[in-house]
């Protein structure tokens, strides 16, 4: 997902017109709407109703409203906890998350803060093990679940969703499943031995709807968030994944 694009998007659904959104943002309506159109093209969602009187947003453009303003509310606030913008900050800032999300949600957003802090060296360490930093193994850590280390300063930054998704290749093949008693007919991929540590509950996808806490067999397992996602992506099966690597 264009991060630029999702910007404007952002200040439309604020203003509630192209007209009112071309002041904020200093540009012609109509390049404002060939970049709302490109991203519902992108996300291949509706994602405004147009009428006389302005915008309103559809029920997916509410789902990515809500997201965009969680996401750029929470860099505004990275923003200003780094201190006064009259004294620019240097020197180096690690910071460390796990190899999914730093891969595919924190790296293609991290230049927006590099250019308000240019004379910051950003090193960014992904692992799936948690780093200490109370040993100054990083500065920064976000984590996919509270920190062992309780005397952290901590704060939330967002929720993120899981949710079964499959390819279109292979949903063309198989079916849309339409109830949980439905998944029993598709096959599944899952976690195998050794599930990265911040997957919750890795086997949920495969025992939901099910009874006595029976589960459903997997066509393949693997241990890596990224690896399960493109084994979705290539048509394996169905899996449970986290938004952040389907919504990019």
């Amino acid at each position: 997902m264009d991060w630029d694009k999702l910007k404007i998007f952002h200040a439309v659904a604020e203003a509630g017109s192209f007209t009112s959104a071309t002041v904020i943002l200093n540009l012609s309506q109509s390049a404002i709407s060939r970049q709302i159109q490109s991203l519902e093209e992108d996300l291949k969602v509706k994602l405004f109703e147009r009428h006389a009187r302005g915008l309103t947003l559809t029920e997916h453009g509410e789902y990515v409203y809500k997201t965009a303003h969680e996401v750029i509310t929470k860099l505004k606030e990275v923003e200003t906890s780094l201190g006064d913008q009259k004294n620019k900050p240097t020197g180096k800032l690690t910071i460390t998350t796990v190899r999914s999300f730093g891969t595919h949600w924190l790296t293609p957003r991290i230049q927006e803060f590099m250019q308000l802090n240019p004379e910051i060296e950003v090193e960014l360490i992904f692992d799936d093990k948690e780093l200490d930093l109370s040993t100054r193994q990083a500065d920064i850590g976000i984590f996919m679940r509270r920190p062992k280390q309780l005397n952290y300063i901590q704060k939330k930054l967002i929720d993120i969703n899981y949710h079964i998704y499959g390819s279109n290749k292979y949903l063309e093949k198989y079916g849309m499943p339409k109830t949980t008693a439905d998944l029993n007919k598709h096959r599944f991929i899952s976690f195998g031995k050794g599930a990265p540590s911040p997957v919750y509950n890795p086997e949920w996808a495969l025992k939901i709807g099910m009874k006595d806490n029976k589960k459903r067999k997997t066509v393949m397992k693997v241990n890596s968030v990224m690896g399960l996602s493109l084994a979705v992506e290539s048509g394996v099966g169905l899996a449970a994944l986290p938004d952040y690597l389907v919504f990019q």
